[in-house]
């Protein structure tokens, strides 16, 4: 292992690789047997996995890829291949930089096999906003089988969440901002929509009672790994960079899938009551994702703008992610190197 570099490991969800049925179908059932998100005793996700989704879904969903697809291949990646650009630009040839997906390709297994010729340090950077077992604990459970079958480990640090981190709320704001002068949109209201996850993954690590029906507390020690909890943060922290009052936004949560209940509310649920408050144009932000992706592009920007208008509403705009905005790559540079300098000097003590 030579030691004349430092490892920067960025890794997003995944994607298909096409826009087919079976590449959909493969891209799922790696998802969808992973234990921590569908968290049911291993046969019984196994029936429901290739018994009830996988016959059905992939051919219901294969429109909303073949919507998003662009002529680069899939915006998440082509976004996510960007980011990892311009990030190594940012940093210089003493970093070596690489993305893996936590399902699909290009696999964390292979990014993580690159770095180890080259860097004696890693830093590992989930792009998931907020804390949840479904992303950031399943991706370290892959890292950590994988350097369970090495000989040589090099030092790892790990980011956690950066739900607040000022880098990320002044990108997303800014994207934001940008989109509204460049579109000369006017919005009436503001809606934070966030991925959803079933009610008992927040329960069971939230020790807090909560009522799931209302705006989360502030972020304390009893609920700092709160999903929940980190979305709220991250929308009063938006709101406070946009100069928002609390009368001028909402926290809602999209993507849910099956019948158990999920954290509410929901995204489609909320906009007839804001219709009803006789909003007519409405900005949504989706701040849980980094990269837009078909959540952002097809479930709000195509079916979610349907149903707004549908329910006679004139405008909805739906801001980009923090994608590869300069003030996004930014921070994320200066996030690595302030932590490459806590190491040195840690080392030194």
């Amino acid at each position: 292992m030579s030691a004349n570099k430092i490892g920067v490991l960025l890794v997003n969800l995944g994607t298909p690789d096409k826009p087919s049925v079976t590449s959909i179908r493969k891209y799922l059932k790696e998802f969808l047997m992973d234990s921590y998100v569908i968290q049911l005793p291993g046969v019984i996700r196994a029936i429901l996995v290739y018994g009830l989704i996988l016959p059905f879904r992939p051919k219901k969903i294969l429109k909303a890829y073949q919507a998003i697809w662009t002529s680069q291949g899939s915006p998440l990646l082509v976004i996510s291949r960007q980011l990892q650009a311009l990030l190594q630009q940012n940093l210089g040839q003493t970093y070596q930089v690489e993305l893996g997906m936590r399902y699909g390709t290009p696999s964390i297994q292979h990014a993580l096999d690159k770095l180890q010729q080259t860097c004696e340090k890693i830093i590992v950077i989930p792009q998931f906003p907020q804390y949840a077992e479904s992303t950031t604990r399943s991706l370290y459970q892959v890292i950590f089988n994988y350097f369970k079958q090495q000989l040589k480990i090099p030092e790892l640090i790990m980011i956690r969440d950066f739900y607040a981190m000022p880098a990320f709320i002044h990108a997303q704001a800014n994207q934001l901002k940008k989109a509204i002068s460049e579109q000369d949109f006017k919005p009436d209201y503001y809606l934070f929509s966030f991925h959803g996850l079933p009610e008992n993954h927040v329960k069971k690590i939230d020790t807090v009672p909560c009522d799931l029906s209302q705006p989360c507390p502030s972020l304390s020690m009893n609920n700092q790994y709160c999903y929940r909890a980190q979305c709220f943060e991250t929308a009063r922290r938006l709101a406070q960079s946009l100069n928002l009052s609390e009368t001028d936004y909402q926290v809602s949560f999209q993507s849910r899938l099956g019948r158990t209940p999920w954290i509410k509310p929901y995204t489609d649920k909320v906009l007839p009551g804001l219709r009803k408050k006789g909003i007519k144009n409405l900005a949504v932000i989706c701040p849980a994702f980094t990269a837009d992706c078909l959540e952002t592009l097809e479930e709000m920007n195509i079916r979610a703008k349907a149903q707004w208008l549908k329910l006679g509403g004139e405008g909805f705009m739906v801001a980009p992610c923090v994608n590869s905005d300069p003030i996004w790559v930014q921070g994320l540079g200066d996030l690595i190197r302030s932590k490459m300098l806590n190491i040195n000097v840690n080392l030194r003590q």
